[in-house]
């Protein structure tokens, strides 16, 4: 089993910055890729960015350029640094896991980020 929780979320105006983590803890070795998603009300959850152990990444269109995803393999954590935030960034971020061989995907319960106009 592996556990995520994830923290750093809150209130922000349009423009500033905020730093989500997340700390696995559990079976850890089986973990590759790790990641955040988001999910805005009424919408479906969408990718933010990925990353994995060798620290390849991944980012969702609309984030590019603004957000950066790092990993500490040493603390077993995932940070979300995001720069010049928009009220449409607006959402509950996940933070997610995935094992090696199955593929299967843990989540954390989320945090909410709230952009202000």
């Amino acid at each position: 089993q592996v556990q995520l929780v994830e923290s750093g979320g809150g209130l922000v105006q349009a423009g500033g910055s905020l730093r989500l983590s997340c700390v696995v803890s559990g079976s850890i070795f089986s973990i590759n890729a790790m990641g955040w998603y988001r999910q805005a009300p009424g919408k479906q959850r969408e990718l933010v960015a990925t990353i994995t152990k060798g620290g390849s990444t991944n980012y969702g269109d609309s984030v590019k350029g603004r957000f950066t995803i790092s990993r500490d393999n040493a603390k077993n954590t995932v940070y979300l640094q995001m720069n010049s935030l928009k009220p449409e960034d607006t959402a509950v971020y996940y933070c997610n896991a995935q094992q090696v061989v199955t593929f299967y995907n843990y989540w954390g319960q989320g945090t909410q980020v709230t952009v202000s106009s």
